[in-house]
Parts: C-alpha cells; sequence; structure tokens
C-alpha cells in the first residue's frame, strides 16, 4: 500500500477504545455516566494513545439489556444527556484527534419501540411486516439458542398479535424483518443521521443474525448484496467512514462478511477465532494455539482489516474450542460456575483471570498488539480493573470506571444506593488499590505500560499494512512474529511461560535490514551476523525494529 494512502483506511491502524457511556463519568451525581462525564474525561484517552472511541448503545431504552434494547434510534438517553451534548463531546474528541464510532443494533428492537407497538396492534399496520410473524411456533434446535438458560425458545407468543414473534436473542427484543425493503431503507437513514452529526462508523453488532433469512417465500432478499449496498451507502455520505462487524463464525464463514476479493462488505470484524486461540495458548502456556490461529487466518482485501482485543464487553467467549479445550481454559482462569456464563463462556477480567501477575498481564496485552491489525481496548483494561461477580451475567464486566481512590472511584458524588451499577468491591481489586489517577504518573504501573505500548503500536504501521510471518521455535512457550511494510521489519517475541528464556532466530541477510532498535519490553538484545538473541524474563516481551 502507497504510504500516502493509509491515512485514507485509518482503520487499519488505529487504536480503539470501548466504553459504555453510563459506567465512565458522572457529572451530574445521579449515579449514571453521561456525556458530560465522559467529555471531561477525553484527555485521560487522549493521553493514553486512543485514535478511536468505540460508545456502546447510548439511545433511549428501557435497559432491560443494558441498552441494546432500542426504542429510539435518533436520540440520546435522557439520563446520558441530549444531542447537543453528544455533539459537544463529538466537537471534543475531534479536537483531541480521536473519532469516534457507536453500536448499531438494527438486529432488534426492544419490545416498547413504538414500530412493534404498531406491529402488533393492527395487521393492516405499515409496520406489521417489519417483525417476523408466525401463526404457528415453528420448530427449533435448543442447541441454536443464543442465551440458553435464559430463553427456552426464538419464538414468542403474542397475545395481542394473535401470533409467534422472532426474537433471537431475548424475547423482550423481537427482531426487525430486514427482508422488508421500508426496513433496510430505515437502517440507511438511521445511520445517515448519525454520520451527519459526526460519527466516524459503527460497530455493527450481531451481523450474521441482521443478515437471517426467515421468510417463508421468495422475496428476493439477498443479504451480502445488502451489505455491500450499506458500506456504499455509509462511504458515499461520509468517505472514510467504517463498518465494524461482530461477526462470531468460523474463519472461513467470516471472510464472506468481508465481501469477495474486492473486500466491498465489512471493512473489518473482530476477530472471535484468533482471541480464542489465545485464550488457549495463555491457559496452556503454550504459543501453539495462536501459530495455528494465524495460519488459518484469510487473506483479506487491502483496504480491509482485523480488530483483535482479549476482553470484550460480554462474555468471554469460547465457542470455537472443543469442549476438552473449553475445560482447560476454565479449570485455569475460571474454574467456579459462578465465573462462568451459558456454558461456552467467562464473565472475568484479565487481571484477575491472571491470578494479578503484573508481568503475565503486560505480556497478554502485547501480544495481542502484536497481532495483525488493529488493537481494540475494553474500559478499564489500561489500569487493571477487575470484575465484579456480584453482578449478573456478562455484566459483571462492566462496572463503573475507577478513576481515583475516594467515594466510589470518582465515578460519581451520588450515595450508593443512587450508583446505577455497583463498584468493583473486592479491596484488593477495587478503587482503593486500582484507579486511573494514581496510575498515571508513576513508572510501573498498568497505565504507564498500556500507553507506552499503544503509542508504540502506532508507531508501527508494518503490523497494520505489512505481510506477517510466524517465527518458528522449539520452545513450545515462544511466540514470535515478523511484520515487514515498506522498507521496515518488526520482530515482536512473547515469552508465554514462567521460565526466563534465551532465544535466537536467524534472520537471513539481517545485516540489510538496517539498524536493530528495541522499542518494548526488557531483556538484553544482541545481533551478531544474521542471528538475533533475545533474553525474555518469564512471561516476557520484547519488540524489535530494524530502522534504515
Amino acid at each position: 500500500m502507497d504510504i500516502s494512502r493509509t491515512s485514507d483506511v485509518w482503520w487499519k491502524n488505529a487504536v480503539f477504545y470501548c466504553l459504555d457511556v453510563e459506567t465512565f463519568q458522572d457529572s451530574n451525581g445521579d449515579g449514571i455516566g453521561d456525556f458530560a462525564g465522559l467529555t471531561r474525561r477525553l484527555d485521560h484517552l487522549d493521553r493514553l494513545g486512543v485514535s478511536c472511541i468505540w460508545l456502546m448503545p447510548f439511545y433511549p431504552s428501557p435497559n432491560q439489556d443494558d441498552g441494546y434494547d432500542i426504542t429510539d434510534y435518533y436520540s440520546v438517553d435522557p439520563r446520558l444527556g441530549t444531542l447537543g451534548d453528544f455533539v459537544e463531546f463529538l466537537r471534543a474528541a475531534h479536537d483531541r484527534g480521536m473519532r469516534v464510532i457507536a453500536d448499531l443494533v438494527v438486529n432488534h428492537t426492544s419490545r416498547e419501540h413504538p414500530w412493534f407497538q404498531a406491529s402488533r396492534a393492527d395487521p393492516d399496520s405499515p409496520y406489521r411486516d417489519w417483525y417476523v410473524w408466525r401463526d404457528e411456533k415453528p420448530d427449533e434446535d435448543a442447541a441454536s439458542l443464543v442465551f440458553p438458560g435464559e430463553e427456552n425458545s426464538s419464538w414468542t407468543w403474542d397475545a395481542k398479535a394473535g401470533k409467534y414473534y422472532l426474537h433471537r436473542f431475548y424475547s423482550h427484543q423481537p427482531d426487525l424483518n430486514v427482508e422488508n425493503r421500508a426496513v433496510r431503507d430505515e437502517i440507511q437513514r438511521i445511520v445517515g443521521f448519525w454520520l451527519q452529526l459526526g460519527l466516524s462508523g459503527f460497530r455493527v453488532d450481531a451481523v450474521p443474525f441482521l443478515l437471517e433469512q426467515m421468510s417463508t417465500v421468495d422475496t428476493g432478499f439477498a443479504p451480502h448484496r445488502w451489505l455491500r449496498d450499506l458500506r456504499a451507502f455509509i462511504n458515499r455520505r461520509s468517505g472514510d467512514a467504517v463498518l465494524l462487524g461482530e461477526v462470531n463464525l468460523d474463519y472461513p464463514d467470516v471472510r464472506r462478511f468481508f465481501g469477495d476479493e474486492d473486500g466491498d462488505e465489512l471493512h473489518m470484524c473482530l476477530d472471535f477465532n484468533l482471541n480464542q486461540a489465545m485464550a488457549l495458548a495463555l491457559a496452556r502456556e503454550d504459543a501453539g494455539p495462536i501459530v495455528h490461529g494465524l495460519r488459518h487466518m484469510p487473506e483479506l482485501a487491502p483496504d480491509d482489516g482485523w480488530a483483535h482485543f482479549l476482553r470484550n464487553h460480554d462474555e468471554w467467549s469460547l465457542d470455537k474450542l472443543t469442549e476438552a479445550e473449553r475445560q482447560e481454559v476454565f479449570a485455569s482462569f475460571g474454574p467456579d460456575p459462578s465465573m462462568q456464563l451459558f456454558g461456552r463462556g467467562l464473565r472475568r477480567r484479565m487481571p484477575t483471570m491472571l491470578k494479578g501477575n503484573p508481568d503475565r498481564l503486560r505480556m497478554a496485552y502485547a501480544l495481542m498488539a502484536s497481532m495483525p491489525g488493529s488493537p481494540v481496548i475494553f474500559y478499564g483494561e489500561e489500569i487493571g480493573m477487575a470484575e465484579n461477580l456480584e453482578i449478573p451475567g456478562r455484566l459483571a464486566v462492566r462496572a463503573p470506571m475507577q478513576w481515583d481512590a475516594g467515594p466510589h472511584g470518582g465515578f460519581s458524588n451520588a450515595s450508593t444506593e443512587a450508583l446505577h451499577r455497583p463498584m468493583v468491591s473486592d479491596p484488593q481489586w477495587g478503587p482503593g488499590k486500582v484507579n486511573a489517577i494514581d496510575q498515571q504518573d508513576r513508572p510501573d504501573t498498568m497505565f504507564h505500560f498500556m500507553e507506552h505500548l499503544l503509542r508504540r503500536r502506532r508507531e508501527c504501521p508494518e503490523i497494520a499494512f505489512g505481510e506477517h510471518a510466524v517465527l518458528p521455535f522449539p520452545e513450545p512457550e515462544i511466540f514470535a512474529i515478523r511484520h515487514d511494510w515498506e522498507g521496515r521489519t518488526l520482530i515482536a517475541l512473547a515469552n508465554l511461560g514462567a521460565k526466563p528464556q534465551k532465544v535466537t532466530l536467524t534472520l537471513p541477510k539481517a545485516s540489510g535490514l538496517g539498524r536493530l532498535r528495541p522499542i518494548l519490553g526488557e531483556g538484553k538484545v544482541s545481533l551478531r551476523k544474521d542471528e538475533l538473541t533475545v533474553e525474555l524474563g518469564g512471561y516476557g516481551l520484547r519488540w524489535v525494529r530494524f530502522e534504515s
């Protein structure tokens, strides 16, 4: 790729930061985070090196599913502020050079949405066909349930309509019928509205379900053609806008959602396959699963990319692993059933899963950031925040942000009873021990490391745009990857084991690569002729770069 074009595809070298407005910073003392509070904290994100903020849903909602049950796609939940507050936040973010994307949740609405109320009330309503209705309950496989144990069917009877409606998620979230042209037109209006206000794109929720065809007759709907049309629409409205998809499928199926070899559907996909490979590798202290995952990673069109993460805002899904592999990860990181969810995932954050080991934690994030793609950080990861298992389900990892050691961690000055969600209460992990302010000016903290890591990552476009190759080692604990682009070479190493290692790489024609410069991690590095030797501590990491 021509270096002059890299800013045209900014998402390939971005640092994404996912946050929930209502748990980030409360500005008015009502116990709920809001846009005014978020705006006050933008300097924290700027200092960290964030280039794109990803907002979880902030639209009006009954909040039965943390805002993913939406009643109005064209406004801001009054608890979080006004459209004016939203625009002020965007202006302040843009002033600091940060873009903003938001969740696009159009697979389903809230049951309370006026569209659904009109749909169920009158068979002649133009909204009747905006949802998926059946006179008889269809047969279904229990294995297809998205939330086993919480829902026993994807179809619910509605007495007012006298029919069953489809909901692939919760029964209070009826699915929209995207095969209906009017629904697709409305989705375009929604994205056009927010792009006009200044968003730089969307993280598209549950893309496979969004494109699922449910009609019993041929409607002429072509799901992937519509996804191509949606990408074309947003890029006409905003030439550098991005669609980041949630597509938790096997690699060959994920590849289809990028489009053909021209890459004309989603610009990016969250990489669940490599994420789960990292989970197994960390549990085993063996790089093998990551090597295997990278070898199966499909090639993408030049403008498309992967988004890599360790922990996201949901459970740590392990559904791509075999049952035996999943049990290995459970045994290492969540042996108590209260730590597990849906039989396939963990509702914990990384610091507690790694037993508070700072070296192992830092190695894990450097490992993630070295993968070919863009890193995604979930709020609080930069300070080593823990989960609160007293909060039900997947919300355990969505406790309020911990800013200082004061009451409620500086998140809010409301009473404890008024807090929208309880703080992390464990004394080892609560705000008294883990908070942003205490860490920002100390060189030995998680924040200082993450700031250094993310800025180094942004300075290494070869990870985003270059060719990568896994470098083999006989030691199973050692992972090494090489990235080459525009005459630049980066080699990132990680020791997944507790035992220190001294490793040697043979680099053909190393003398022609330029000057060797260590840029991340610790340990002696030496280059003699074509042999690079690196000393890695237990759970150590090292990035070295060859510069002309």
